[in-house]
C-alpha cells in the first residue's frame, strides 16, 4: 500500500493475502531485487510490525513515506523519488 526506499533500509506497508507468508514475500522481494542489481544487497533477516485493528492505515502510510522528510534527505517529500503509495 506504501513504500519508501532509504539509502540504507526499506520501509513498506502491504498488505498479505489469505495464506501469504511475510518471511517467504519478503525473502522473494530480496531475492529478485539482488539477482536484479547483481550481488548483495540486503542484510540477513527484517523487522515487521503488524497493524492494529483501530489504527489507521492512511496515517501509518503518510508516516512510512515521510522518513526521507524526517531523516533530513528533503525538505518537500515531492523532491524524493523512491517511495509511493496507493493513495497518491
Amino acid at each position: 500500500m506504501a513504500y519508501v526506499l532509504m539509502p540504507d533500509h526499506l520501509h513498506w506497508l502491504l498488505t498479505l493475502g489469505q495464506g501469504r507468508s511475510l518471511s517467504v514475500v519478503v525473502r522473494a522481494v530480496k531475492a529478485v531485487t539482488a539477482h536484479q542489481i547483481g550481488g548483495v544487497v540486503w542484510q540477513r533477516g527484517f523487522h515487521d510490525r503488524a497493524l492494529r485493528c483501530d489504527e489507521d492505515v492512511q496515517q501509518v502510510a503518510r508516516y512510512v513515506v515521510a522518513n526521507p522528510l524526517r531523516a533530513g534527505l528533503v525538505r518537500h517529500l515531492g523532491d524524493y523519488p523512491h517511495w509511493d503509495a496507493v493513495w497518491i
